[in-house]
C-alpha cells in the first residue's frame, strides 16, 4: 500500500485496519464520494489539489493502459472483440468449446478470467455488500481488495502464458496490486491514514445458473466478517 501511495506522489500513511465495512464507515465519514470525484472533472477551473482518491484512480487507468499496451495481440480489453465481416461479437462459450468454434484465444482469456471474474467478484460480492452498507446513501471512494482481482488476474494470466511482456516498471507495480488482492479487503484511502478491512472470517457462495464460466454469487446471509456484521443480501 505504501508503494500505491508513492505512484500517487503522497508519503506513507498511517493504517488504520477494521473488522468490517461496517466499522470502517464512521472513520471515512466526509471522504469523498463518487459524485464528487466525478463533480471535479466536469469543473472547468477545480479549486485545490486533487483528492487522493482521484490521483488512485489515474494511476489505475495509467498503469492499465499500459499493460494493454504491452500485450502480444489485440486486447480485447481496448475494444470489444467482433467476428469477421459480420462484426457480430463473438459468441461466449466454454473454454474448449470456444476455441473448437475458431474463437480467438485472446477473446477466450478475456471472457474466461477477466469477464468471468469481474461477474462473480463485483455483481456476486462487492456490489451487493456495498448495497446493505450504504442503505441508498453515497459511500466515501473505496477499493476492493481481494475483490479487484479481476483485472489483476487477467494480465497475469497474460504474463504468465508468454502473451505479454511488460517492462520492469510496469510488472512491479502489477505485482504491487496482485499482493494487496491477496492480502486485505476493502479499503478505503486518505491523505493521512488508510483505512483497510479484514477478510471476511466465512463466505458462502453458490452457483448462479446459466452461466457458462461457472459464476457464483454470496448466498443471502453469505458473508460475515470478524466483528460479526453479517449484511442481509438483495439478488
Amino acid at each position: 500500500m505504501t508503494a500505491i501511495y508513492a505512484r500517487a506522489s503522497r508519503p506513507r500513511p498511517r493504517f488504520e485496519w477494521v473488522d468490517s465495512p461496517a466499522k470502517a464507515l464512521p472513520l471515512v465519514t466526509g471522504w469523498p464520494t463518487l459524485d464528487d470525484l466525478y463533480e471535479r472533472i466536469r469543473d472547468p477551473h477545480p479549486h485545490g489539489t486533487p483528492p487522493l482518491a482521484s490521483d488512485l484512480a489515474m494511476v489505475v487507468s495509467q498503469l492499465r493502459a499500459a499493460l494493454s499496451a504491452d500485450v502480444t495481440h489485440t486486447d480485447p480489453e481496448l475494444s470489444p472483440a467482433r467476428m469477421g465481416k459480420t462484426r457480430e461479437p463473438w459468441p461466449e462459450l466454454a473454454p474448449m468449446s470456444a476455441l473448437d468454434r475458431g474463437v480467438p484465444l485472446a477473446v477466450v482469456l478475456h471472457q474466461g478470467v477477466r469477464t468471468a471474474l469481474h461477474r462473480s467478484l463485483a455483481h456476486g460480492f462487492r456490489l451487493p455488500v456495498r448495497a446493505a452498507l450504504a442503505g441508498g446513501t453515497p459511500l466515501p471512494v473505496c477499493w476492493y481488495g481481494q475483490q479487484d482481482a479481476s483485472w489483476i488476474a487477467y494480465y497475469d494470466v497474460l504474463r504468465r502464458l508468454g502473451l505479454a511482456w511488460y517492462g520492469p516498471d510496469e510488472g512491479e507495480h502489477l505485482d504491487v496490486w496482485a499482493g494487496l488482492a491477496r492480502s486485505c479487503g476493502w479499503w478505503w484511502p486518505g491523505e493521512n491514514v488508510c483505512v483497510m478491512v479484514d477478510r471476511p472470517e466465512m463466505v458462502r457462495t453458490e452457483p448462479v445458473p446459466g452461466t457458462v464460466h461457472d459464476q457464483i454469487r454470496l448466498q443471502p446471509r453469505g458473508v460475515r466478517y470478524r466483528d460479526g456484521w453479517q449484511p442481509l443480501l438483495t439478488s
